[in-house]
């Protein structure tokens, strides 16, 4: 089997690296080298994939691999791309992990004869670690075609994953998903914490008693759908506690973040879309114009 190479040196790549190079089901895929800008860096991601694995820049990958799996930042893939292409050892296939990008990020490799496409994971990377026990399993989205598509479908076999296709135009809106469903999760969860700070209560107790409520919501709205799972008093129509919260918020200028006001106002109007699904016989229309008065456009 022809070796891999990786370009990058985070949390995804060493995660993947690990992966792909030790036994995984019985399979594995060789990675010969990882690449990065910082050599000291790289080479602890090296040793962390693997003792035989080399940490080369990027110029020289191509010459010890001719499959790329390019993991690095959404804004870097493409001059990434640009270095690796100046070979004069050619890329067969290429993968990049980026979400919101289809395979014309690495255009200038297409143009010198690889076959590109994505392998984007849906699963948050917090420590490669943790990234190499939570990958395997995980769904990933997939955009391209030939042997590049069949590689990442390889891959996804071996961690025993799922595959998603995505257009290429639909990805940012497919990447808007995940980030809303990780990203924007991890805000929310800072927010009310500090709420739960200017009520009196430490960060560190705060995260210990919401953390039950979050995982039974989170657990609600995966086994019976966001709909089914909505409970509190938009989904109930009780205006007088959201406007005492309102108060609260409006009244606290010197505490309260002005994200945070306005991170309430706006999920509280898409809270009320999903109420109405629920049980569209309610009038919060009240609770609409509570509000929208003082959320930002």
């Amino acid at each position: 089997m022809n070796p891999i190479g990786i370009a990058g040196a985070g949390r995804l790549a060493q995660a993947l690296g690990r992966l792909l190079n030790n036994r995984v089901n019985d399979r594995s895929q060789p990675v010969a080298a990882i690449a990065g800008r910082d050599l000291s860096r790289t080479s602890q991601a090296a040793a962390f994939i693997g003792s035989d694995v080399r940490p080369v820049a990027y110029a020289d990958l191509p010459a010890l691999a001719d499959r790329i799996l390019i993991c690095v930042p959404d804004d870097a893939i493409e001059d990434v791309a640009r270095i690796l292409a100046i070979s004069p050892h050619p890329i067969r296939v290429a993968l990049h992990t980026c979400g919101s990008r289809g395979p014309e990020a690495l255009a200038a490799l297409a143009d010198r004869g690889a076959s590109c496409a994505t392998l984007h994971p849906l699963q948050t990377i917090a420590t490669p670690a943790q990234g190499v026990g939570d990958l395997p399993g995980a769904l990933f989205g997939i955009t391209g075609s030939g042997a590049s598509a069949d590689w990442a479908l390889e891959i996804v076999r071996m961690l025993d994953g799922r595959a998603l296709t995505i257009a290429p135009e639909c990805r940012p809106l497919y990447h808007a998903a995940a980030v809303m469903a990780s990203n924007y999760i991890v805000a929310m969860i800072d927010a009310a914490v500090l709420l739960m700070g200017l009520a009196g209560v430490p960060p560190e107790p705060a995260l210990e008693a919401l953390g039950p409520l979050i995982r039974a919501s989170a657990k609600n709205a995966l086994d019976s759908g966001p709909v089914q799972a909505l409970t509190g008093p938009i989904e109930r129509g009780d205006e007088r506690t959201v406007a005492a919260h309102l108060h609260a918020l409006d009244t606290s200028l010197d505490n309260v973040p002005e994200s945070v006001r306005q991170l309430y106002r706006h999920a509280g109007l898409h809270t009320i879309e999903v109420a109405h699904r629920k049980a569209p016989g309610i009038d919060r229309g009240r609770i609409e114009s509570l509000l929208r008065q003082g959320a930002s456009s």
